[in-house]
């Protein structure tokens, strides 16, 4: 069975979380997994500095118009005050927890002292934590990485550190910040922290089906799971994991008919919320996502990714799916 878990007041329908991405969890994303079955999903990162909000990207970022309670924002950057103000404005936004990044191994990211780069730091760790969970009311959680190499895994310090400093749950992506997404995860310093701490621990990392997902929580005893990757065109892993973890036994894959429909209705909402050209644009990924295990060629994505129109890509994968079902073969 899978745990569940509570953050501050918030008791989660369930302990699977979707995982913060940038550029994949926006809005659309995020309410089709809570559809799925995700118990949460959090936002992409929001950049602390306050000046750089009017952006079109910042604003879709801190668009949660209709998600349900509770609605969880991710923070980033590596000056505490600025963090700090971070939160209080995202709260009065209508965040309801507050996450804060120390998990995002990108240069553009780690090249400002933010991301998983500030695990190098464990003073300004520290006052990050203090600074962030002092200017709100609501839940402030963190989401790091095992530590900044291979050689300094100090994921359980920086644990201990943010249960002392009133953070009420942590994430962990069992790679380093060296690591990138390279290799294969590994889930020792994950328990490592579950030991170290009586918050909440989510555990990060590789889980890209039902059988792994128990085998970590198995191994690292952690409260839930973050799913990140594993859910990218494949929204109802979430339900396949609850389904598994709750009676032993494995869902079917969804039906062709299923898998058009969630991805037409997913195509719908990209536009409807970017509009053009960024809808398109953003819609091209997200199928390449979806018809990885169909489009094995690759053929029929690469026409996709020539379409500029809304209704043609739309059009597009109605033909595609047809002639799946119909066993075509699709030519370029």
């Amino acid at each position: 069975m899978l745990p569940t878990a509570k953050i501050g007041p918030y008791t989660l329908p369930n302990s699977l979380i979707v995982a913060p991405m940038a550029g994949v969890t926006d809005r659309p994303f995020r309410l089709l997994c809570r559809r799925m079955g995700a118990g949460l999903a959090v936002s992409e990162m929001v950049i602390a500095d306050s000046k750089l909000w009017h952006t079109r990207k910042s604003q879709t970022r801190m668009n949660h118009d209709g998600e349900p309670e509770p609605r969880s924002v991710q923070i980033a950057g590596g000056d505490p005050d600025m963090l700090a103000n971070a939160a209080r404005l995202n709260a009065e936004y209508g965040a309801q927890i507050i996450d804060i990044n120390m998990g995002c191994p990108a240069k553009k990211v780690c090249n400002k002292a933010a991301g998983s780069a500030l695990m190098k730091d464990e003073k300004l760790v520290r006052d990050i934590l203090e600074a962030v969970v002092a200017a709100v009311d609501v839940p402030v959680t963190l989401k790091m990485r095992t530590g900044w190499d291979r050689d300094n895994r100090n994921a359980p310090l920086i644990a201990r550190m943010a249960e002392d400093a009133g953070i009420q749950a942590l994430a962990v992506h069992g790679r380093t910040r060296a690591d990138a997404y390279k290799g294969e995860a590994e889930y020792d310093t994950i328990a490592a922290v579950k030991e170290q701490v009586g918050i909440p621990v989510f555990a990060n990392g590789d889980i890209t089906c039902a059988i792994k997902a128990r085998e970590v929580l198995r191994h690292t005893g952690a409260d839930g799971l973050l799913i990140g990757r594993g859910a990218q065109g494949r929204p109802w892993i979430f339900r396949e994991i609850l389904h598994f973890l709750e009676t032993g036994r494995h869902l079917a894959e969804p039906p062709l008919d299923e898998v058009e429909s969630v991805l037409s209705e997913h195509l719908d909402e990209l536009h409807s919320f970017y509009g053009l050209p960024m809808g398109v644009r953003i819609a091209r990924k997200h199928v390449g996502w979806y018809l990885q295990c169909h489009d094995e060629d690759r053929q029929f994505r690469k026409r996709f990714n020539a379409i500029d129109d809304p209704l043609e890509q739309k059009e597009s994968i109605q033909q595609y799916f047809a002639s799946l079902r119909n066993g075509e073969v699709f030519a370029a």
